[in-house]
């Protein structure tokens, strides 16, 4: 039986740390399903169906990766796709009482749902689509932070 994760977010931008996710998820789940969240209440950036096609480009060649949309409650996604895994990163201290919440409401509306945190690889603790949104809007150098496509999607 393949063993599939959902890595939800609203990816605006995709950085670089959210693919280091996704390849270390791939080391342990036969599928990811990169679930872009349309979450219109963040006021994001980048349009939804962008940062879809966004993701989808970035994760063309990686084999196991699935790029889908989503809105509405992630744990109605997560059944949908028949899995119960939900991955989630962690960078510092500071991102953990936000997961341990939204991980113990998760379970709370679907018992079943699991949650699995993985830490980026030391290049990537301090990246966020916050800072990369800004360091972007300040004309800052961000081609070590996001994948070519989201470059070149920033800088147009």
């Amino acid at each position: 039986m393949k063993k599939i994760a959902v890595y939800p977010g609203t990816f605006d931008p995709l950085t670089n740390g959210h693919v280091n996710i996704v390849e270390r998820a791939l080391r342990i789940f036969d599928q990811v399903i990169v679930a872009v969240a349309e979450n219109p209440d963040k006021r994001p950036f980048l349009t939804y169906q962008r940062r879809i096609e966004l993701a989808t480009q970035c994760f063309l060649a990686q084999k196991g990766v699935v790029v889908e949309g989503f809105s509405g409650l992630l744990t109605d996604f997560v059944v949908s796709k028949n899995t119960t895994i939900v991955i989630r990163g962690l960078r510092a201290v500071s991102d953990f009482e936000y997961e341990f919440m939204l991980a113990g409401m998760n379970r709370k509306l679907m018992p079943m749902i699991e949650t699995v945190y993985l830490m980026p690889s030391d290049d990537y603790m301090f990246v966020s689509s916050s800072f990369v949104r800004e360091v972007a809007k300040l004309k800052g150098d961000i081609s070590a932070l996001v994948p070519n496509a989201v470059l070149m999607a920033l800088s147009e």
